[in-house]
């Protein structure tokens, strides 16, 4: 032990840590306060996941974190990284299972305390004293969780959302009992028109504010599903290849190198490289991607998706923490543990009000026995300020909306870095989109195939199958697109005494015939030139931005093969729906005029919005040129010259199909490779975002109303009780309906 907390000291780091006991905003601040005043400590903490995120400086152990939060009143411990603390921690102030008992009691005891203390019919004589009787276990046993929590923060002098709950329910309970022990006979007759006894108050207040908390519960553990749900997703068990025999092994045990089976139906077990097989795999869980992805020999495969028909042998690359999978939820893990610069504001507000309320409770008695001389008014009154002013929703607020935003961001294969991304995306005005692997897939394909005068092929098929069988002997993208289309065309002949000559072209025989591929001047070094004619025809398809490759047989040129990269599908709609949001799209590419200008027509970017011949280091200049004429930028790429440009934007948004430089740069990383997605997973940020400023509104309003209510007499206790109750739960209601983006 001792080792491991000297090897803690060495260095910078973050620690994750369970905190036991807190129940609202109030404890968070008074956590936050207390471990920020360990030099240079930094603390974010998560109500909703009872977690606190610390980075530490050197020389600060994990111990001293964990006095200093029980110091405080609460109990820490330090989070495993198998644990996460989200299965388990998500209800503060008890989970359902521990609610559910006090609960059910509190109810079931309620309800006569109720009838016979509001209804005349089931009054008789001395029935306070069987009131007194059935709610004093409502509220010693089920009131307990607020009671204890008032008390430990009583004795390090500070006061919680608990400690109004406790006030309020005691004392309507000891007042009544008071009243009770000082005249017995005030209910000996079963009229109650001059009883005024609160047992019932008590009991209600206790009962509503356990339903809300058991409730609130419920519905937080449905907003921590879908990360739940995401890091369950991975295989249990890998089938692996040793001495040439299948041997099943827990997935968790696999190292990097080892070779193991993925059958189809069968979900792969880890990141690896598929050696040898060929199949269609079903990415939808990880990428947000329905359509299934072909894969053959070479091809990495992602861990947790699953393979749909053929058999596939994979070697694992990455294990354990270092998945896809697993950097996935630490991701969504700790943008869920962060704070919005927007949940501040709730922090400030919360570490005076408990006080103010008190105060203002005090101040709500003395006024009213003073002004009317009326006790029991008084009391009332100021029991329900106390009841009502319970800044439970305020703390709720922000991290359940966070909680679920991201949660559903995760199910649809989008990654929100933290809560100050959804600032960021409300501000953005101008998105910079890469062309290549982000509007258009990157990958060439064959466009059209024209002949020339005097062609010695016969019609354009021909033309194709001997240029295909000719390139089909190559290496080249160029070269493999033509043989793919001849391919999946007229077919492939076999070739004889192939030659290429990198960046001119290739030449051999094809059945007996002579063909030359290429640029004009590997032509011309053949001894082939090109008339006006054909000249006309290369330059016109030139102008429409394709890659153009001339084909010469039997010495005599043949016709034009144009090749252009593929518009990914859906790009089209995707930028409308980027203007739609108020974007201005701008497509930025290292190609030439002509081909980003043919693009950007296809996709529906404006012409002048179209920055062509632009080198990696110009990404950034790009970006800084829009940032000083007054732009929020924002930047979408894939590739490893984009992460500057990323991390130089307001906003960088990373295709997971790309590297991992730019993933690392960006703000949002979508893990499919469709353009789409960016647009989705900016209006999940501003739907997030837009959800937790209602929630915020909701709550300041409740309370801002309520107290005020409360203070002039005109709000009984125990409604105050249910709107409390209600308010929280409606707070975590709003913030679930996110669940259903994009459904």
């Amino acid at each position: 032990m001792e080792t491991r907390e000297q090897q803690h000291l060495g260095a910078e780091r973050e620690v994750s840590l369970d905190i036991q006991g807190m129940t609202c905003a109030s404890c968070v601040n008074r956590v936050e306060r207390k471990l920020a005043k360990i030099d240079g400590v930094q603390a974010s903490v998560n109500l909703p996941l009872n977690s606190a995120t610390v980075k530490v400086p050197a020389g600060v152990s994990d111990q001293q974190l964990v006095e200093t939060v029980e110091a405080a009143g609460y109990r820490a411990s330090v989070a495993t990284p198998a644990h996460n603390g989200h299965e388990d921690h998500m209800a503060h102030g008890g989970t359902a299972g521990e609610l559910r008992p006090r609960l059910i009691t509190a109810a079931v005891l309620t309800v006569p305390v109720l009838l016979i203390s509001m209804v005349p019919a089931f009054a008789f004589p001395n029935w306070g004293w069987a009131a007194a009787l059935l709610s004093l276990p409502v509220v010693l046993w089920s009131a307990w969780p607020f009671h204890r929590a008032a008390a430990v923060n009583a004795r390090h002098l500070a006061s919680t959302m608990d400690t109004l709950v406790s006030i309020g329910v005691s004392a309507a309970y000891l007042f009544s009992l008071g009243q009770l022990i000082a005249d017995p006979a005030l209910t000996a007759d079963p009229g109650m028109s001059e009883a005024h006894l609160y047992f019932e108050v008590a009991a209600v207040v206790t009962t509503f504010l356990l339903l809300g908390r058991f409730l609130e519960a419920r519905a937080k553990t449905s907003a921590a599903d879908a990360l739940t749900s995401l890091l369950s997703l991975g295989a249990k068990e890998a089938v692996v290849l040793r001495d040439g025999r299948e041997e099943k092994i827990p997935a968790g045990d696999l190292v990097p190198g080892d070779v193991f089976v993925v059958r189809p139906g069968e979900k792969v077990a880890t990141d690896g490289i598929v050696v040898d097989g060929e199949s269609a795999i079903d990415a939808a869980l990880i990428t947000g991607e329905s359509l299934p992805v072909e894969v053959h020999a070479g091809d990495p495969v992602t861990g947790a998706t699953v393979n749909t028909s053929g058999r596939l042998l994979v070697r694992a690359t990455r294990v354990g923490s270092e998945t896809t999978l697993a950097q996935m939820g630490a991701l969504v893990s700790a943008a869920q543990s962060g704070k919005a610069p927007i949940a501040r504001l709730a922090d400030r507000i919360s570490s005076v009000f408990v006080p103010v309320v008190l105060a203002i409770a005090v101040l709500t008695f003395v006024l009213w026995l003073v002004l009317t001389g009326d006790l029991q008014g008084a009391f009332t009154s100021a029991v329900a300020v106390l009841v009502i002013a319970c800044p439970c929703a305020l703390g709720l607020a922000t991290p359940v909306g966070l909680l679920t935003g991201t949660g559903r961001g995760a199910q649809l294969g989008i990654l929100i870095k933290g809560p100050q991304v959804l600032e960021d995306t409300r501000m953005v005005d101008t998105i910079l989109l890469d062309k290549t692997g982000t509007v258009t897939s990157g990958k060439l394909s064959v466009a059209r195939t024209v002949l020339l005068p005097g062609s010695r092929t016969e019609d354009e098929t021909e033309l194709l199958r001997l240029a295909g069988s000719l390139e089909n002997a190559g290496e080249h993208p160029i070269a493999r697109a033509i043989a793919a289309a001849a391919e999946q065309g007229p077919g492939l002949a076999p070739v004889s005494g192939f030659q290429s000559s990198p960046g001119g072209g290739v030449r051999g025989m094809v059945e007996g015939r002579s063909v030359v591929a290429g640029r004009p001047g590997w032509l011309q070094e053949n001894g082939i030139l090109l008339d006006a004619a054909a000249q006309d025809v290369l330059l016109h398809e030139q102008e429409t931005g394709a890659t153009a490759v001339v084909v010469a047989v039997d010495g005599v040129p043949a016709g034009v093969i144009s090749l252009q990269d593929t518009i990914k599908e859906g790009s089209r709609e995707a930028v409308a729906r980027l203007s739609a949001l108020g974007l201005r799209p701008v497509l930025l590419t290292g190609d030439n005029a002509v081909v980003a200008a043919a693009v950007a027509r296809e996709v529906g970017i404006p012409a002048g919005d179209v920055l062509a011949d632009v080198r990696p280091e110009g990404k950034v200049e790009a970006v800084r040129r829009f940032q000083s004429e007054g732009a929020t930028v924002a930047m979408a790429g894939d590739g490893v010259n984009d992460a500057a440009a990323l991390a130089q934007a307001d906003l960088g948004i990373a295709m997971g199909s790309g590297t991992d430089a730019a993933m690392a740069a960006a703000d949002l990383t979508v893990m499919g490779s469709s353009l789409g997605q960016v647009a989705t997973a900016i209006e999940l940020s501003r739907r997030t975002l837009r959800t937790i400023k209602v929630n915020l509104f909701w709550a300041f309003f409740y309370n801002a109303v309520g107290i005020p209510v409360a203070a002039f007499g005109l709000l009984n206790p125990m409604i105050a009780g249910a709107a409390m109750a209600a308010s929280s739960v409606l707070v975590v209601l709003n913030s679930l309906r996110l669940r259903s983006f994009g459904k």
